[in-house]
């Protein structure tokens, strides 16, 4: 059988999107699990021994407890900056095609697979196509990662409503790093969410503090295994 795949993607750059997919395939692997990872573009790599090195890639597979290999991180780009501009730059043509059969590589050898697009939606990929073209291109369901403060509901009903728009199944919302005391904004955010934008909320992944990004998404994982509604959240994720 090939593996239960999820391909996440955020309302917008810097909503925590790596360390709540690495969270999830954590979760996954603490359940018994064999997860694969996957960052098919990555901009902004940086070099070590020679070599450019994704370090979200880096993260997801930490979290799977497995290498990053050429599957898990066929694109690496040097620029931090939309992934067609940096791919230029480095004289890169970004193929959907070798990143679907590298996923499918990764499909036949693990029960699950996370795949974590680049940016939001619309960022745009190679040419005229975009993160949206590729989630299409692998055929895999999304779901979104949202901020909790002032101005997510529409940055969020703006992804899910494009997302249907362009024939995406939208499996959820996770909203990230939600304070254990919201403020007036945060508190009726994830309602107004799960409401309007016609998409579940998945979950509230909680704001915790650490001292780098593994500590992080470790004390996350801890926390969200105490949570009984954390095993309702990936079976909808996933079903």
């Amino acid at each position: 059988m090939p593996a239960k795949s999820i391909f996440i993607t955020g309302t917008d750059t810097g909503v925590g999107k790596t360390i709540a997919s690495a969270t999830i395939a954590m979760l996954l692997r603490r359940m018994g699990h064999s997860v694969g990872i996957m960052k098919p573009v990555t901009s902004g790599c940086i070099e070590r021994d020679g070599a450019l090195v994704s370090e979200d890639a880096e993260l997801l597979a930490f979290a799977a407890d497995i290498p990053v290999t050429r599957d898990s991180a066929p694109y690496l780009l040097r620029a931090p900056l939309a992934p067609s501009v940096s791919a230029s730059q480095d004289g890169v043509r970004i193929s959907f095609d070798v990143i679907k059969e590298a996923y499918q590589r990764l499909a036949e050898r693990h029960d699950f697979v996370i795949v974590e697009g680049a940016g939001g939606l619309m960022v745009p990929l190679a040419g005229g196509l975009l993160v949206a073209d590729l989630a299409l291109h692998l055929g895999l369901p999304i779901a979104v990662i949202a901020r909790p403060n002032l101005g997510t509901i529409n940055h969020t009903l703006l992804t899910t409503f494009t997302a249907r728009t362009l024939g995406l199944k939208v499996k959820g919302v996770i909203v990230n790093r939600y304070p254990d005391t919201p403020d007036q904004a945060e508190s009726y955010a994830p309602h107004m969410i799960d409401s309007l934008s016609g998409s579940q909320l998945l979950g509230l992944f909680p704001d915790l503090q650490a001292e780098n990004e593994r500590e992080l998404v470790t004390k996350l994982t801890d926390r969200l295994l105490q949570m009984p509604a954390t095993g309702i959240m990936l079976r909808e994720m996933f079903e």
